[in-house]
């Protein structure tokens, strides 16, 4: 894409695959076997989001370990899962931890840019992704599925519930200031790094859950001035379809 479109209009540079238009990738686990691996060859896929759930792995050697094993079976990763360094609390509500939290992030990606891995996802919620459990959709797939007043909200091992997940209500400003706070230390490390972030909408996006606002990635407007707030080439938004529709 032209480089004089607005940052968020731009796709990553490299992530393109040999043919053009929509890519197709596949999220899989550090644990995929063989097979899985040339199965995901033999659809014809190029790119797979790699989730790593063992946090002794994440790492440059490891990162470089998976690239060339899943190399071998014409994959590519574009991006590497990391729980422990996007929306955490810490850094979403300016928890005790935080400076720790955000130094883990700059050297995740610090790993990710001398691993030759050019793109991760940040999202900025402070309670989990919220659902209310599972349901049976068009040729029988399984969905999740949202009632606002029965939902749970979850990340990791963590589960949040109840009118004020975090022990009171935080405040549209709070949560602005601590994005500016976040993102003012990870962009430049970003662009020195040559990894791109795209931020995930809050899912679900609605105003607020657990008594913590959902003002920044709910809404165009916040994208928006989230994204002027960043002024990076680096920084911008990632698509998630079904966030987006909602």
């Amino acid at each position: 894409m032209t480089t004089n479109r607005p940052y968020a209009l731009r796709a990553v540079p490299g992530l393109y695959a040999s043919k053009p238009g929509i890519q197709v990738a596949v999220q899989t686990s550090h644990k995929a076997s063989d097979e899985d691996l040339q199965f995901f060859q033999q659809l014809g896929v190029e790119w797979v989001m790699l989730g790593i759930d063992d946090p002794a792995l994440h790492s440059v050697e490891h990162y470089k370990q998976f690239a060339a094993r899943f190399a071998a079976y014409g994959l590519q990763i574009y991006r590497i899962a990391n729980h422990a360094v996007h929306n955490v609390p810490e850094i979403t509500l300016n928890l005790p931890g935080r400076d720790e939290k955000v130094a883990e992030l700059i050297q995740f990606i610090r790993d990710l840019g001398a691993a030759g891995i050019r793109y991760h996802t940040y999202a900025h919620m402070g309670n989990g992704i919220w659902s209310t459990g599972r349901t049976t959709r068009r040729g029988g797939m399984s969905a999740r599925t949202l009632d606002i007043k029965n939902a749970t909200g979850r990340w990791g091992s963590e589960t949040f519930t109840g009118d004020l997940t975090h022990g009171r209500a935080y405040t549209e400003d709070e949560l602005w200031e601590n994005y500016e706070y976040m993102i003012r230390k990870v962009a430049p490390v970003a662009e020195e790094a040559g990894v791109y972030i795209g931020i995930h909408p809050d899912d679900p996006p609605v105003y607020a859950l657990g008594g913590i606002p959902r003002c920044i990635f709910g809404n165009f407007a916040g994208y928006k001035r989230a994204m002027d707030i960043a002024d990076s080439p680096n920084i911008g938004v990632c698509l998630c379809v079904g966030c987006w529709l909602e």
